[in-house]
């Protein structure tokens, strides 16, 4: 088992070149940013994407298995949101994170952090759930993870398709929850 991953934040964005694109991004688009509408509209793009794309700083905190704990440890319905990397717009809804311990266990909120962590970039859901389960798997070596990600792409329901109302849903299943994934999926 490799040792944990303390994950330190991106550099942080520059909002003032941002809000600069943003402005000239909407005039592309033939909006008028001197409208007295929109004229805070650029400073207010800049913000929300530099919150979207950036990354929180991440420390994991285990413990020891020292009580033999083998059963399922999930934390379900963990907010998820994220940009799509395709069209820069977001995609929003739940991960259920489980994982069957080894001889390490994970503070519980570390699940949302590390979910957190992950989804604060420009992503694809399906590598966002394969990353979550490889850094358990990478650093706490559990005997089984698993993780399902339901989401609402806006880029599928807003545009193109406009498939309003339709999520996504990726799983990934390794080890003992990987051979009976009943266990997991009956309790989300």
């Amino acid at each position: 088992m490799s040792a944990l991953h303390s994950v330190e934040p991106t550099a942080r964005p520059d909002l003032i070149e941002a809000e600069r694109a943003a402005a000239l991004f909407l005039r592309a688009l033939g909006l008028d940013v001197n409208n007295p509408d929109l004229a805070d509209t650029p400073r207010r793009m800049a913000q929300a994407y530099g919150e979207l794309t950036s990354e929180p700083a991440f420390s994991p905190t285990t413990f020891a298995n020292d009580g033999r704990y083998g059963g399922l440890v999930l934390a379900r319905a963990i907010p998820v949101q994220s940009v799509c990397e395709h069209h820069f717009l977001p995609f929003h809804g739940t991960a259920h994170i489980g994982y069957v311990p080894g001889d390490r266990l994970l503070g519980l909120s570390k699940l949302a952090r590390l979910t957190q962590m992950f989804a604060r970039r420009p992503q694809v859901q399906e590598r966002l759930t394969q990353q979550i389960v490889d850094w358990l798997v990478d650093n706490l070596a559990p005997r089984g993870v698993g993780v399902v990600i339901d989401a609402e792409h806006t880029c599928m329901t807003m545009r193109g398709v406009r498939a309003l109302g339709s999520t996504t849903r990726t799983s990934v299943f390794t080890g003992t929850l990987q051979a009976n994934p009943a266990e997991f999926l009956v309790q989300i």
